[in-house]
């Protein structure tokens, strides 16, 4: 027998390598697989704290009591950023609280029938350059108003009904078949929160795509009668800013 084939026979028969070979091919797809789990565990969180978030700034905008001022808002979006931090929503997100209130169309009131729905006033924060999916305060020429100037210009209620996320409807605020709206004599604070989500491995990316969580949550007013939104010492959160 030839060194040769003595060689080749021998290194047919050495396994030594295999392992390496076996971890080489499959670690690839083991990572990517972790990275997945660590990813779907991450985007679970966000959409968590998202929940939180407009939970957390519709319920507490309902609490306040004898009037609401521009300084509440601006502490209660500042609150809900600070559960967001972890994400980085401030700068990948929108929070949008809406003043919803009731209206009657007729005079009097036709008293068998729920009132129409209007938007009074509206603030928004977050840097997500993304207007309300459910409705807009308007004048009365139709112009919608984003500029924080309702106490100025206040909206109009035939203009500012808000919408199901397709189509104006007076009866109330929300996605279509869940909608809310509110009785006579009080008021709904609706929230909208929008955010990006940002894989924790970029690499990852372009696999996932652009993944937008969207939450909703409405509150009535719980003692305040008065829903006019009042001056305060703190800059207004027009919905025509977008910064973080």
């Amino acid at each position: 027998m030839s060194m040769r084939q003595t060689f080749l026979r021998r290194l047919s028969d050495d396994r030594s390598g295999v392992a390496l070979i076996e971890l080489a091919l499959s670690l690839p797809v083991l990572l990517t697989l972790g990275l997945m789990g660590i990813e779907t565990a991450r985007y679970a969180i966000a959409s968590m704290r998202c929940s939180q978030m407009a939970m957390t700034v519709a319920d507490n905008a309902s609490r306040v009591r004898v009037q609401i001022t521009e300084d509440d808002i601006a502490e209660l979006m500042q609150g809900a950023k600070t559960i967001g931090q972890g994400i980085n929503f401030s700068a990948n997100g929108r929070i949008i609280l809406s003043d919803l209130e009731p209206y009657e169309a007729s005079t009097p009131p036709d008293l068998t029938k729920s009132p129409n729905q209007w938007i009074r006033w509206q603030r928004c924060s977050g840097d997500k350059e993304v207007t309300s999916t459910y409705g807009v305060p308007k004048s009365a020429n139709g112009s919608i108003i984003n500029n924080g100037t309702e106490r100025t210009t206040p909206s109009d209620p035939a203009h500012s009904q808000p919408t199901n996320g397709t189509a104006t409807t007076a009866t109330g605020m929300g996605p279509a078949n869940n909608q809310i709206a509110a009785a006579r004599g009080t008021a709904v604070m609706f929230v909208e929160v929008i955010y990006d989500y940002q894989p924790l491995v970029p690499l990852l990316k372009p696999l996932l795509g652009t993944r937008t969580i969207n939450f909703t949550a409405a509150f009535n007013v719980r003692q305040r009668t008065d829903q006019v939104l009042y001056a305060g010492t703190t800059s207004v959160l027009r919905c025509s800013v977008f910064a973080p």
